[in-house]
């Protein structure tokens, strides 16, 4: 396969796989530990009630931007074909955005946002490109 269309498909599936991780834990954390009174598609009363949450409710959300990243950036970083610490990282740039802009659209807790924002995406970025290079030259060995 062409190496530009492989890395070009390595960023694509990175981020639709690192999404479809992020989202299935979101969802699975609302099933878990539903706020009391609160619709979890109401975007205006998440960000009215979002403030006043305790801790427990922002342990779903904190894995499932850093495993969505994570996964994300092992998958970009296992099928590029070069560079595959930058492709990683790209993903974890994507997705730090996305947090970033979430972040801003239902403000929570000032430490919440503070230790998302520093810890689940460029980290978890390049925790996923090591493993994921690591794997891939493996595979290349075999």
């Amino acid at each position: 396969m062409n190496s530009v269309v492989r890395n070009i498909l390595a960023v694509v599936i990175g981020w639709f796989g690192g999404s479809a991780i992020n989202m299935a834990l979101v969802n699975l954390g609302h099933s878990i530990l539903p706020i009391p009174g609160v619709d979890p598609t109401d975007m205006q009363a998440l960000g009215e009630v979002l403030p006043t949450l305790d801790f427990k409710y922002f342990l779903f959300p904190f894995l499932a931007h850093a495993l969505g990243t994570l996964t994300g950036a092992f998958i970009a970083s296992w099928i590029a074909t070069k560079h595959k610490m930058k492709f990683a990282i790209g993903i974890g740039i994507l997705f730090l955005i996305g947090g970033v802009i979430v972040n801003y659209m239902l403000p929570g807790p000032t430490w919440f946002a503070i230790t998302d924002i520093l810890l689940a995406y460029l980290p978890m970025a390049w925790l996923g490109g090591k493993i994921g290079s690591k794997l891939s030259t493996r595979q290349k060995m075999m």
